[in-house]
């Protein structure tokens, strides 16, 4: 007796959600059963209290127990698929909800409701999983209320009698009027009586002719089996040239060739979070902020809590506040999302106490790209526990920045190696350019390269410069095949395969990777920065895209040109907020953790967005690449070669300078003729900058035509208008 009342007592407690022991109840029954919880209570109770207080009605209707058993069950199918989600986002909702020790999302039937449903949805769809809700119902009815089917089919056998009494009593009273109707004709017409019978026989013998006969289908068919036939006849040339390719036995690296990452249990952040949500509203309610902590969402590397603030109260309050948080919280630094978009909800990203590594392998596996999406490339983890991938032909350009050890040159070989794993040589063509001479040589004599590895910053430039010269040949021949893009020509090519002898092959989309822009920017900017302008406004119909990696996105660097044609950013953690500015125009990547912690923030969103990203190490992309060459050689293409670069040429990079310079002789001629040289007089003759035509007058110095500064006295010119060397001197 005293278990009875103990369980009516937590029932109780549960379903009135009473203190943390009530709500704790209420959530673990809503683990097991969801938004059900509190009619299973209620059941339960019943069930109960039947047992104790009357036993002998229990006895005697055995089949109530099993009836409401299907009548759940039936329940649990709807509520679950009402939820439209399944057992892995359940659960996440579920224990959300669990961690942060309140009643908030509408959870379907919980783990056992998603367990049951996902099968039975898979097998025989979402109306099947009703049909099967119904007929359990219509059991569990039967099973209440024993005699109601059978006083059914008396009833129904009734009202079919009476309705056959009903007509039969029709039928006789129009044959009566029928038969008085023809006595009247007989007294009538002076003729034998047995025509009657010959017009009853013709009114019988009539019936059966008039029904309608159905047209034969012979017809039909005939005229369809030859359209079923031609189906495949049509198809046959079309497949067969999609499964062509040109290269051969060339087989993709598989994912057995990538190592396995350990998952990492986090369920010891359970306590951390109950910890930190008080912390949190403890915090707030000392400065005045009326604030509930409403969830909890544990990621990889951070944990998020959406917090509710009180009606009035200024959101730049509580981002002022992240430096006395992380002091209340003792962590290492916070990140404030103010608000969350698409919520009326202010984020407070909190480090974990251990970060779980995220796997490339795990995340490739989880990601399920779409195979003839080439450029198609998972990220990272979110919050939320998916995977977030993105297209790089929509991108169409990357530009990816972040301090050492952030993870970038991590982030930058899991893109080459996703690439790599779905794309054929024809497919896909890389250029890469490493001044740093080490990140991206593991590359070199793979087939997908058009030239080795550039390390050469002078080189690069020239490069890049051949990519732009082969984005020109490619509008040029899209132009003559009246075609706007690379899909375009490449089904043009395909057509033409298919209906003639001679080959023609498809263009391959290009990626042009660079791993540190500021090397390049050095050396060369001006040409670097007129590449990368072009190709960033013309490429991505040309089939080539750009990834930019740098460890320095100062202005210098990454200039407001560049920015506006390169739109999509990855910053990973960096030393400033202005460097943080630079790359995502807004604060949050100096608060990032490292170690593959990210802020992706693509072309069609306005907000960043935080990933994990995938751990990979130099011995699988060294297993991915030595897949790679044991079956095929690298083919480089000629048209890309950058040739060789003098080292002693002169020139700062930040402009077209020394005598190489268009403008050099222009200017030697000017200062000669007019026998005055200075710096202002260069740029409003020229129409140039001052960078310019100061490297314009340092050149003339070297070349012995004006004299050296000295101070505010303007420089002599040393070469008479004759052509006459004069000296310093005279």
């Amino acid at each position: 007796m005293i278990a009875f009342f103990v369980g009516l007592l937590l029932i109780l407690f549960a379903l009135a959600r009473l203190g943390i022991v009530g709500i704790l109840l209420y959530n673990i029954v809503r683990l097991l059963i969801g938004s059900l919880a509190i009619i299973f209570l209620l059941l339960v109770a019943a069930i109960m209290i039947l047992s104790v207080f009357r036993k002998q009605f229990l006895k005697e209707n055995k089949r109530i127990i099993p009836a409401i058993i299907l009548t759940f069950i039936g329940l649990m199918f709807v509520f679950q698929i009402r939820l439209h989600q399944g057992l892995n986002e359940t659960f996440h909702l579920i224990w959300s909800d669990l961690t942060a020790g309140r009643v908030i999302h509408f959870v379907g039937s919980g783990l056992i409701g998603a367990i049951i449903t996902e099968p039975a949805k898979a097998l025989f769809s979402v109306i099947g999983v009703y049909i099967i809700a119904a007929v359990l119902w219509l059991v569990a009815i039967y099973l209440m209320i024993p005699e109601l089917f059978p006083k059914m089919r008396e009833d129904l056998h009734q009202r079919l009698a009476k309705w056959k009494e009903k007509r039969a009593e029709k039928v006789e009273a129009k044959k009566a009027v029928k038969a008085l109707k023809k006595l009247e004709e007989e007294k009538e017409i002076p003729e034998p009586q047995t025509i009657l019978p010959e017009a009853e026989n013709s009114l019988f013998t009539s019936a059966p002719v008039e029904i309608p006969i159905n047209i034969p289908e012979a017809p039909f068919e005939e005229n369809e089996n030859p359209v079923l036939e031609e189906n495949p006849v049509d198809d046959e040339p079309v497949n067969f040239m999609n499964t062509n390719n040109y290269n051969g036995n060339y087989k993709l690296p598989t994912i057995d060739l990538l190592a396995e990452v350990p998952v990492k249990n986090q369920s010891g952040e359970r306590e951390n979070v109950r910890k930190n949500i008080g912390i949190l509203e403890e915090t707030f309610k000392s400065f005045g902020i009326g604030a509930n902590v409403e969830s909890a969402v544990v990621g990889p590397s951070i944990t998020k809590y959406e917090i509710k603030l009180a009606t009035g109260t200024k959101v730049s309050r509580v981002v002022n506040l992240s430096d006395d948080l992380a002091l209340a919280l003792a962590a290492k630094d916070i990140r404030i999302e103010a608000p969350i978009p698409g919520k009326s909800l202010v984020g407070v990203e909190i480090p974990n106490a251990e970060v779980a590594m995220v796997g490339f392998r795990e995340m490739w596996e989880a990601g399920k790209t779409n195979p003839s999406k080439l450029l198609e490339i998972p990220l990272g983890k979110s919050l939320d526990g998916g995977i977030r991938t993105f297209d790089l032909t929509r991108m169409p350009h990357l530009l990816v920045a972040g301090s050492t050890g952030s993870g970038k040159s991590v982030a930058v070989n899991g893109i080459i190696t996703s690439i790599l794993m779905k794309a054929l040589p024809s497919q896909v063509k890389f250029l890469m350019v490493d001044p740093k001479m080490v990140e991206l040589s593991v590359y070199n004599d793979i087939p997908h390269l058009l030239i080795p590895v550039v390390t050469n910053p002078r080189k690069a430039s020239r490069a890049l410069q051949k990519v732009v010269d082969q984005m020109e040949e490619r509008y040029e021949l899209f132009s003559r095949y009246g075609v706007r893009n690379i899909a375009g020509y490449n089904e043009k090519v395909q057509k033409y395969n298919a209906e003639s002898d001679e080959k023609m092959l498809e263009l391959p989309l290009i990626v042009v990777i660079v791993d540190e822009l500021a090397d390049l920017m050095m050396v060369a900017s001006k040409e670097v920065e007129d590449a990368i302008i072009r190709l960033g406004q013309k490429a991505r119909a040309a089939g080539i895209h750009m990834i930019l990696a740098t460890q320095r996105p100062s202005v210098d660097v990454i200039s407001g040109l560049i920015k506006a044609n390169v739109p999509s950013r990855i910053a990973f953690a960096v030393s400033s907020g202005t460097d943080s500015r630079t790359i995502l125009d807004t604060n949050g990547a100096e608060k990032l953790l490292g170690r593959g912690d990210m802020l992706f923030k693509p072309i069609d969103e306005n907000h960043p967005v935080r990933l994990q990203g995938a751990f990979l190490s130099d011995d699988d992309v060294e297993a991915v690449v030595t897949f790679i060459k044991d079956q095929s050689e690298a083919q480089y293409d000629e048209s890309f070669d950058p040739g060789e670069v003098d080292e002693n040429q002169v020139g700062t990079g930040a402009s077209n300078t020394g005598s190489g310079d268009p403008l050099f002789e222009e200017a030697r001629n000017m200062v000669i003729i007019a026998q005055k040289a200075s710096t202002a007089q260069l740029q409003r003759a020229l129409k140039v900058g001052f960078n310019r035509a100061s490297d314009l007058m340092n050149e003339l110095e070297a070349q012995g035509i004006v004299g050296p500064a000295k101070g505010t006295t303007p420089r002599k010119v040393l070469v008479s208008p004759d052509g006459e060397f004069i000296g310093e001197d005279e």
